[in-house]
């Protein structure tokens, strides 16, 4: 937990440097302008100010591209280096075209870190505190604010301010931010998976979780670059293991069971479908009212079903779904030992598994007893499997199909069920079916009526668990193919997989569709929802509420009263991200969104009403600089850092980071329109109907919340995945229907 933690704080260092550069120009430009007389050019000064964000527009066209072709950390690396090099240029500037050349590679510094700062951590956090540690970017953001308005509102109590001086510090913690992404980051897990770097992925791994085991995880970034497949959502009991067996039962009761082993030599459970339908089942396949209705995504319903119904704290729980670890290692009966298994990896290594993305890389993990099975008759017919194969891993198990089962973070196991039929030609197929499953919270009276289950005996206090379960259909295979592929339940080589690479195609299969649809809604709405209007006018609410006049009696300038007001807004912004960086995974995105937005709605009306009613200039100032700094604070535990977390979240590992920079492109967009038409638009409908319109974005952007984004909390990125691809299936089958 200590290194997912470190990691994601240093990799927030690059917004730091973002807000840091914005806070610092806003201040500069005052000076700029009149050492090279500008104030009859404002065309020229915007440019100055605007240049940044044209570079990270452009930066942001192709950075997610190549973060999917050379990585996230390398381009990291070159944001900070980006960072360094434009502000030695800026503190250099021999005039305004140099000026506007180094504004344009700070602007690539920070298309690249804004873009990928928040995939970055999302891909190496655990689901339990992702949400936090992906608030670190918004709060070390408005931190470099505060820091640089300090910095700059010293230097402007100097004689003559240094506007290049104010600009070229930015130099020095971009010197921080390098040392730190080359020797600290390491990459992301999930892109090395992807490119079939899988001993690089587990040593990264290990170091963010502070743990040797984690082959769990390991296999759930395998599983998830196949994410997209037929998946459907079943319903599994789990009890205890009835070890001794009736006579007269029925042996087809044995038939789809899977077996979890538990972390005490002897200790198993079994979990097995059933036709009662679970919580999330029902959801998924009639959906509630509202959804039924029209009024809510069914994808909306279906992700909150599952946090609706968490289970309580304590009782078998804590020790069926942990949230950290595998409690479910391969162990009990004749099975091979961990250590075994490890050893074995070891002699295999570099034989035949060498990775074709890095020459010594293993597949020695997925090797470890990631199943645990019976011979099946296709092997039965194979003879003796090669070395290395999937049937090579264990034989012998007490029960027909039973499945290993491994912690996955948020509650969620990963398991698999070996399925097999006789094909047209008479042979033998078979493929595993990946199994995510999911406990739920069952009420004690419906507990005593699941334990008559065949082969399910109750224990005393009837402690039977219901768990739903995300279920993809086996990608069948013949026996040449079974003889080809031999590496583990993924069936295809990582590296394979990842030698197709992203494709412009991918991203209209229907789960990536919807996942961009709320993306991309989000980013739009975030931008039009007025906080580029409310900051810019900051300076002058807070200066009617008589600030600028109390700063200025004690003998300050203008220009210095203005950054203070400034550095004292933002200051105030931080305690509020605290907050938001404890609840976001306690409450969560959705309730955080549809909680914090009235508030900006309601500031925005106070402000409207405060510029078209005279309640006397102390009584209009006040209400106006409490709505300021109500909207802020609310702005930046909500509105603020969501859509950038949930961006980061919904995507498959294959495309992500074509789509975070889709997503990033339109909020540079966005930012572009919001700031150019503001003047225009103060000029037409005054400041009064710019708020009120604000207001109104801001009402529309609550309705798209409740009506189509769900809440991610909690859960791994491949299961996030996995149910945008059911849920917008099955939105499709229900608008055909």
């Amino acid at each position: 937990m200590s290194g997912a933690v470190l990691v994601a704080v240093a990799a927030a260092v690059g917004n730091l440097l973002q807000g840091w550069d914005n806070a610092t120009i806003a201040g500069a430009v005052l000076y700029i302008k009149r050492e090279f007389k500008l104030e009859s050019e404002p065309t020229v000064e915007g440019l100055i100010v605007a240049m940044s964000l044209i570079g990270a527009t452009l930066i942001t066209t192709f950075s997610g591209a190549i973060a999917d072709w050379l990585g996230r950390r390398p381009l990291l690396i070159i944001s900070s280096v980006l960072y360094f090099i434009s502000g030695l240029v800026m503190l250099w500037s021999p005039n305004v075209y140099v000026l506007l050349f180094a504004r344009l590679l700070d602007g690539f510094g920070i298309g690249l870190s804004v873009t990928l700062v928040p995939v970055y951590i999302s891909e190496t956090a655990p689901p339990e505190i992702r949400g936090l540690l992906n608030t670190l970017p918004q709060f070390s953001g408005s931190g470099g604010m505060f820091m640089s308005y300090c910095m700059v509102f010293g230097m402007s109590l100097m004689q003559s301010p240094s506007w290049r001086l104010m600009l070229g510090v930015l130099s020095v913690p971009s010197l921080v931010y390098f040392a730190l992404t080359v020797f600290f980051l390491p990459e992301s897990p999930r892109w090395l998976v992807s490119k079939g770097r899988m001993l690089e992925a587990k040593q990264v791994l290990q170091r963010l979780r502070g743990r040797e085991d984690v082959s769990g995880e390991m296999a759930l970034l395998v599983e998830g670059l196949g994410v997209g497949a037929e998946t459907s959502i079943e319903e599994y009991i789990i009890g205890p293991d009835n070890e001794i067996m009736d006579d007269d039962q029925d042996p087809s009761g044995e038939k789809d069971q899977i077996k979890l082993y538990g972390p005490e030599e002897g200790l198993s459970w079994i979990a097995r479908p059933v036709t009662r339908q679970s919580t999330v089942g029902l959801v998924s396949r009639h959906g509630s009212m509202a959804s039924r209705s029209g009024l809510v995504d069914p994808l909306v319903t279906l992700f909150g079903s599952v946090h609706e119904k968490l289970p309580e704290a304590g009782s078998m729980r804590s020790m069926l779904f942990p949230h950290f670890g595998s409690m479910f290692s391969v162990g009990g009966g004749n099975q091979p030992r961990q250590e075994e298994w490890d050893e074995e990896s070891l002699a295999r290594e570099g034989e035949e598994y060498v990775s074709d993305a890095a020459a010594g890389d293993s597949d020695d993990n997925l090797h470890s007893p990631l199943i645990s099975r019976q011979t099946t008759s296709l092997e039965k017919e194979l003879g003796p499997p090669p070395h290395g194969s999937l049937s090579s891993m264990r034989h012998g198990s007490t029960t027909q199909e039973p499945v290993s089962s491994m912690g996955i973070g948020g509650g969620w196991q990963l398991a698999w069920k070996w399925s097999e039929r006789e094909g047209k030609d008479g042979k033998k197929e078979g493929g595993f079916k990946r199994i995510y499953l999911h406990q739920e919270s069952v009420p004690g009276s419906v507990r005593g009526s699941l334990v008559s289950i065949p082969g399910v005996d109750a224990t005393p206090d009837g402690e039977v668990i219901q768990a739903a379960a995300l279920v993809s259909q086996p990608a069948l295979y013949s026996e040449d193919l079974m003889k080809q592929h031999t590496v583990g339940p993924a069936m295809v080589h990582p590296s394979e997989v990842a030698a197709k690479g992203p494709s412009w195609g991918d991203l209209f299969e229907p789960g990536v569709k919807h996942a961009l649809a709320v993306g991309v809604g989000l980013q739009i709405l975030q931008q039009f929802s007025g906080i580029n209007g409310v900051l810019y006018y900051t300076p002058q609410i807070l200066d009617q509420a008589g600030v600028g006049v109390l700063l200025s009696n004690l003998g300050l300038s203008s220009s210095s009263a203005s950054l203070l007001i400034s550095a004292i807004t933002t200051l105030l912004m931080l305690p509020a991200i605290a907050v938001a960086m404890r609840l976001m995974d306690v409450s969560g995105r959705r309730t955080l969104l549809l909680t914090t937005i009235p508030i900006l709605i309601l500031s925005l009306v106070i402000l409207v009403l405060g510029s078209l009613v005279d309640m006397g200039s102390v009584v209009n100032a006040s209400i106006s600089t409490v709505s300021v700094i109500l909207y802020f604070c609310f702005f930046v535990m909500g509105f603020g850092p969501v859509p950038n977390i949930l961006c980061a979240e919904i995507f498959p590992t294959r495309v992500r980071g074509l789509c975070i920079a889709i997503c990033a492109l339109t909020f540079w967009i966005g930012d572009i329109i919001v700031t150019y038409t503001l003047p225009v638009m103060l000029k037409s409908i005054g400041l009064a109907g710019v708020f009120g319109l604000y207001a109104i974005v801001c009402l529309i952007s609550w309705v798209f919340v409740f009506i189509k984004v769900p809440e991610t909390k909690g859960m791994p990125l491949e299961v996030i995945t996995e149910f945008f691809s059911v849920g917008a299936k099955q939105t499709a089958d229900t608008k055909k229907n």
